[in-house]
């Protein structure tokens, strides 16, 4: 499946900006925010992109968030409502990061660079917000995985304590069989062929496919992480690795909320406008408190 994996994993890449159009209906809140500049970040693996969105007036942290697209999709604007949302009513600066993506990247490329960012956010060599402003990370889908493993490099690396980890419909175990990964909907919005996609390009060592970075969920431990905003979808093929997540961190001692959105495949913020919008706004108000509260 390689070759053919790999075509059609640059093919969705590259249809990304007319196929993902979820966030077009959830452009809720930073209409009038400037247009994101950018920024670019050294990693271990070369320079990132980042697009940069401030809020207006003094910014209470710094997010960094990692957009989703099964690891083929390298298109951080599809995630653009997310990072308005936070920056007008959390009042972030967002870090939006360019991640690198398969085929032509492989695991685990984009999770050091979701790391390296996180980190560099934290540091001296930052220039977009005072030295010691507080970070938090956040990812969805793919970007979940991101995520939670930049949090367990960080704890591990003892390079960045992130204020708060909001993952959203994550996926946290590449490790276990597609077969067992049961739908919860009729036509479910994510099938077996995307779930053997991911495995056959980004996560193409299967060897490496049960590593804690790779699969968070089966890191041996997740004491001493931070704390976490756990967001599943009630007909997600991926809750239960979410459920079981937030289960673990929680008996770790890790402080965790964790939200089930009712009736709600993988989009979860499909359907409803303002129930979209109240999971939005208990993001981003969890998101401040987190920041502030450092």
């Amino acid at each position: 499946m390689g070759l053919r994996a790999d075509l059609t994993a640059w093919t969705m890449g590259r249809g990304a900006s007319r196929t993902v159009t979820y966030g077009d209906a959830l452009q809720f809140e930073g209409g009038d925010l400037a247009a994101p500049t950018e920024v670019r970040v050294a990693t271990r693996h070369g320079s990132v992109r980042c697009e940069v969105y401030r809020p207006h007036g003094e910014p209470t942290g710094v997010l960094v968030h990692l957009h989703g697209g099964a690891f083929v999709m390298r298109y951080p604007a599809m995630d653009d409502f997310w990072a308005r949302y936070m920056a007008a009513r959390a009042g972030v600066v967002v870090l939006n990061v360019d991640y690198d993506v398969a085929p032509r990247h492989r695991y685990p490329v984009a999770h050091e660079e979701a790391h390296d960012v996180l980190a560099w956010a934290a540091s001296p060599a930052q220039t977009l917000v005072p030295r010691g402003t507080a970070v938090a990370v956040s990812g969805l889908s793919a970007g979940g995985n991101l995520a939670a493993a930049a949090c367990l490099l960080a704890r591990d690396d003892r390079s960045v304590r992130p204020a708060l980890q909001v993952l959203g419909v994550p996926s946290l175990d590449v490790a276990e069989p597609v077969g067992t990964k049961v739908a919860r909907a009729p036509r479910a919005m994510i099938g077996t062929e995307l779930l053997e996609l991911v495995r056959a390009t980004y996560f193409r060592d299967g060897s490496r496919r049960g590593e804690a970075y790779a699969s968070p969920l089966r890191a041996e431990r997740l004491d001493g992480l931070a704390p976490a905003l756990v967001v599943t979808a009630q007909h997600d093929v991926l809750r239960h690795e979410g459920d079981a997540y937030a289960a673990r961190l929680a008996d770790a001692g890790v402080p965790v909320e964790h939200l089930v959105v009712a009736g709600a495949d993988h989009y979860f913020l499909d359907g409803d406008p303002r129930r979209a919008r109240e999971i939005l706004e208990r993001v981003a108000v969890h998101l401040r408190a987190s920041l502030t509260a450092r």
